[in-house]
């Protein structure tokens, strides 16, 4: 330390350290403890108080000047994506639902027709051939014809009403209908008991005449279809009551599939609840969907199926629906059962993702607890 001209000690000069009482000698060590370190950037020199403080815009350094983007002044650079102009207003979703209307990609005539609601594709072929269906003014006499959303379609006169958005619905079905929209044997179908405000809808799979429970309805084919399909690894389950007695040992061994008159049948998951008087109810989870596939197997086992329900189909249950009612299922619950990649394929969102979002895998919802994957010979479900 030194004195100054009032007689006070003082701190020594930077980057240098002298010995107590004398000032600070050439060469002196660097006081490594005060001083800036080897390399550094020298010190800011510190503002006087006597000094204004600067006012107004920084001035620009030498060099290039810097471009400035329409967002917040000198936060991002032009030409570099504002993140915030990317994201969607509050409340916003980030996928925009199908509203529906003209075909919005070149497809069959029969197509556009089943997704409108008039008919579906079979009945779409007979009404061409009888020549009910005009195309850009000219009468078609072929099913083999792709529209697009610039062609003028008109059927009977009127011209092709908007494509519904693609929805999805479940109904309890009762005992004593048949699945099918017109039986030869006359008999009543489920699609004559169905409320008279729901849109024409076809079934995903089908249920036995004497089979109850859930069965879900869509007013698109190709939902349909891809909910049936064997890749979605959807499980199937049924309470079933039956008349006679079995061990669970003997329903463990369906595990392993089955083979009866020929008809090899995959693995069965059947659980033994308990029993009630003559009969025992069981709870059984179908990886196939083989016609009459679970009377078959229980009557191998000297079991006689008296009652048959289905309880669901994949992640969707039926609950405490009541019989005869049918009830819609929301479009979101729908769309993250199936994902995203498949939703969009299907028509059930189109835009883009949001940019944090993490990509999606184009896989449907691996199955629960208790719902394996299987391979399915025919989409006709399940009994």
């Amino acid at each position: 330390m030194r004195k100054d001209h009032k007689g006070q000690r003082s701190r020594p000069e930077t980057g240098s350290r002298a010995p107590r009482g004398q000032g600070a000698a050439a060469g002196a060590k660097p006081d490594r403890k005060f001083g800036p370190k080897p390399g550094a950037k020298p010190a800011r020199p510190e503002r006087s108080a006597s000094s204004p403080k600067a006012s107004g815009p920084r001035p620009e350094r030498p060099g290039k000047p810097k471009e400035r983007s329409a967002g917040r002044p000198g936060w991002r650079q032009e030409g570099r994506p504002d993140r915030r102009l990317e994201r969607s207003p509050k409340g916003a979703p980030h996928l925009a639902e199908v509203t529906g209307g003209a075909p919005t990609e070149p497809m069959r005539i029969a197509k556009a027709m089943a997704r409108a609601g008039l008919c579906s594709r079979r009945e779409a072929e007979r009404w061409i051939a009888e020549g009910r269906v005009v195309v850009n003014g000219k009468l078609l006499t072929t099913p083999a014809c792709e529209v697009g959303p610039r062609d003028k379609i008109v059927v009977d006169g009127q011209p092709l009403p908007e494509a519904e958005g693609v929805r999805l619905w479940r109904y309890h079905k009762p005992r004593g209908l048949v699945t099918t929209h017109s039986d030869p044997e006359g008999r009543p179908t489920v699609f004559d008991n169905l409320p008279s405000d729901l849109p024409r809808v076809i079934s995903v799979g089908r249920l036995d005449y004497n089979t109850e429970g859930l069965l879900l309805l869509t007013n698109d084919g190709a939902l349909a279809r891809y909910m049936e399909l064997p890749a979605t690894g959807w499980l199937r389950k049924y309470r079933v009551r039956a008349r006679g007695r079995v061990s669970q040992a003997q329903l463990d061994e369906l595990k392993e599939g089955i083979s009866l008159d020929g008809v090899n049948y995959g693995p069965v998951e059947a659980t033994l609840d308990g029993p009630q008087g003559a009969n025992v109810w069981l709870t059984v989870g179908l990886r196939e969907g083989k016609n009459r596939e679970i009377r078959r197997i229980l009557g191998h086992l000297g079991l006689e199926v008296s009652r048959l329900i289905r309880i669901s189909f994949g992640p969707f249950q039926l609950l405490d629906l009541p019989e005869g009612e049918v009830e819609r299922i929301r479009r979101r619950t729908l769309r993250d059962q199936l994902g995203l990649a498949i939703s969009r394929e299907l028509g059930l969102v189109e835009g883009t993702e949001p940019q944090n979002a993490r990509p999606d895998t184009s896989k449907p919802r691996k199955p629960g607890r208790g719902e394996a994957k299987g391979r399915s010979a025919r989409p006709d479900d399940d009994e």
